[in-house]
């Protein structure tokens, strides 16, 4: 193999390069172009970046596990167990990581109170919420749009969703950020299993009397649901609460966070799609739909092979490790027209941005009630809203595309 050759593969194979990191679309597109399965030595598994393989590989629940204790993914995590034990004993319980039964167990608990129906009362509130944290921008000054508005907003509303307690939903925000790590598998902070681990200790410690509580004296929030029934007759036990509303803190408000980041940076590279919104606010339902396809906060998730199969051409063997990479395939020319181009008025819009299959994400609805009183009030709000960083750096992580900082000023209407 010549010297050109081997760089321009280990150049791919990278899942952490800058390009990859910072400009993604481009490095998925290449990929996509050698074959949207493509075998990564490096990482040892494979990575789907077409959009039918994508599509295909989230509703093939019968042979693609989604178990990350169990299979080649297990394998760190059990030798991680001894050393890191609240870490892996409480992650290996989150529903998000299990196949039935356990999984369907746990979404029979949830699904009723994320339901489209039952979050839609919570919009009065995310537009009070939204209101008050945009005053800050009216004074045309920088703001950290990121560490206030874009993180402030989720975290408030899945707090008082939850039933955490207002006077501790921030310190519980910060220690879900370190948690971060772990889940996002940032392999760049050597540190990220100990902070992991210090972080899951604190989240239990606080959590277990809250949920005991819950159980004498039930309120209507949703850990009184984890708490006290699972709908389907038989109780779940106290280390599943504690684990699953730790991932309901978590989801809740880091994949809002990100995707409202997300959302100012694409409209100000289309700033006549901000203007066609303004014009026209009938469109704020398909202008979610199209940033969570533009540039959604999940870039992909793992999975792996329970048994050997032909998928799109590539021979899968049994155990092998597969990344469906959503985002590659929401701007995939097979699966999208003009894919590179924000369109807010882009219909049929069949993007992956929330998976597909059994394990759709199930906070979807209340992440698009957010976006949308956000596009809502900001589009009336301000003329324009322009980022600040000279360069726009994002998080090295594989599966989230998160922006390490954004600084924005608005300009009014």
């Amino acid at each position: 193999m010549s010297t050109s050759v081997a760089e321009s593969r280990e150049n791919l194979d990278d899942l952490l390069s800058d390009e990859a990191i910072n400009r993604p679309f481009e490095y998925y597109r290449r990929l996509r172009e050698v074959h949207p399965v493509y075998w990564n030595p490096r990482w040892n598994g494979w990575i789907v970046t077409g959009y039918d393989a994508v599509i295909a590989g989230y509703r093939d629940s019968d042979r693609l596990s989604s178990d990350r204790f169990s299979g080649p993914f297990g394998a760190e995590m059990r030798r991680s167990a001894s050393t890191f034990e609240q870490l892996i004993q409480f992650l290996s319980r989150f529903f998000v990581w299990k196949d039935p039964p356990f999984h369907t167990q746990m979404r029979l608990v949830v699904n009723r109170a994320f339901t489209p129906k039952s979050v839609e009362v919570l919009r009065p509130r995310v537009q009070e919420l939204v209101r008050e944290l945009t005053e800050p921008l009216r004074a045309g000054e920088a703001v950290d749009f990121l560490g206030t508005f874009a993180f402030t907003l989720p975290v408030v509303v899945i707090a008082e969703f939850l039933g955490v307690p207002p006077e501790a939903r921030f310190e519980v925000r910060d220690w879900s950020e370190d948690l971060g790590a772990v889940i996002f598998m940032r392999g760049k902070e050597q540190d990220r299993l100990e902070k992991g681990e210090q972080a899951m200790r604190k989240l239990v410690d606080f959590l277990r009397p809250i949920i005991r509580d819950r159980i004498k004296n039930p309120k209507d929030d949703l850990l009184t649901r984890l708490a006290t029934n699972d709908d389907s007759g038989a109780r779940l036990s106290e280390e599943d609460v504690i684990a699953n509303a730790v991932l309901m803190v978590f989801a809740g408000h880091e994949t809002t966070m990100n995707l409202l980041a997300n959302m100012v940076v694409a409209f100000e590279q289309f700033p006549d799609q901000w203007d066609r919104l303004y014009r026209d606010p009938s469109l704020e339902k398909s202008a979610t739909e199209e940033i969570l396809r533009f540039d959604g906060p999940i870039k992909g998730l793992g999975r792996w092979a329970k048994e050997p199969f032909e998928f799109f051409g590539q021979s899968i063997k049994q155990g092998d490790r597969m990344l469906l990479m959503q985002h590659a395939g929401n701007r995939d020319p097979q699966g999208f027209d003009d894919p590179d181009r924000l369109d807010i008025g882009r219909n049929p819009n069949r993007h992956a941005a929330f998976g597909q299959g059994i394990h759709t994400c199930l906070g979807a609805p209340l992440a698009r009630i957010e976006v949308q009183e956000v596009l809502s009030y900001l589009t009336k709000a301000f003329e324009t809203i322009e980022t600040l960083n000279d360069t726009l750096l994002y998080n090295p992580t594989v599966v989230s595309r998160s922006l390490q900082s954004l600084h924005v000023k608005a300009r009014p209407r």
